[in-house]
């Protein structure tokens, strides 16, 4: 029997969708408060509904147990992988740093190669979509690495790694190919990049 009380406005089984989806993307524990304000719940049914999933992924519901479990640590939840499958995770992880990168993270690497340091914002700017989770990815890949800070807005800073130059077969950036002469040089992409970060600023 569901222990989600019966006057949850969105239903159960839509409640339960929109906390997995916010589950899969966070990368820290996150509160339920947090999850009922962005679930558009109240706390008390958002709780009970947590309850319930990592219950049902333990397998306690009659479902086969998933390789993933619904933890609740550090005040808030979040989806970790079993402890008992570490050896396949940790042989993926190493392994898969060779896999090949999709295009928004090979547009995103680019960009940190030709115009570092730079800022998640920035590159974003110039991509013209969010690009933080290819940035973490590029970052967990060792491709990419903190570079400090911007002094004027504090945001961090990202540069190309040692390894990127080692995958390239290169012995420095300055190795790296020229731009097609078509494509706009790099003041002119910085340009652009500053003045999309002003436009976004302006609230316009």
């Amino acid at each position: 029997m569901s222990e989600v009380p019966p006057e949850d406005p969105g239903g159960e089984g839509q409640l339960r969708e929109r906390l997995e989806a916010v589950l899969m993307v966070v990368d820290e524990p996150v509160s339920v408060a947090q999850l009922a304000e962005a679930a558009g719940a109240d706390h008390g049914t958002v709780a009970a509904v947590l309850s319930a999933l990592a219950r049902d992924y333990d397998g306690h519901s009659g479902a086969p147990r998933r390789g993933f479990e619904l933890r609740e640590l550090a005040g808030g939840w979040r989806i970790y992988s079993r402890p008992a499958h570490a050896d396949v995770v940790e042989r993926f992880v190493v392994e898969g740093q060779t896999a090949r990168l999709t295009q928004a993270a090979l547009e995103t690497l680019a960009v940190v190669a030709y115009l570092q340091p730079v800022t998640r914002s920035r590159v974003a700017g110039i991509r013209g979509v969010n690009s933080d989770s290819v940035m973490r990815t590029l970052v967990s890949r060792g491709l990419a690495a903190e570079a400090g800070t911007d002094p004027h807005t504090g945001a961090v800073l990202y540069e190309t790694t040692g390894y990127l130059l080692e995958m390239l077969g290169i012995g420095s950036l300055q190795e790296l190919p020229r731009l097609s002469a078509h494509l706009p040089g790099l003041s002119e992409l910085g340009d652009l990049a500053a003045t999309d970060e002003a436009f976004r600023g302006s609230g316009l």
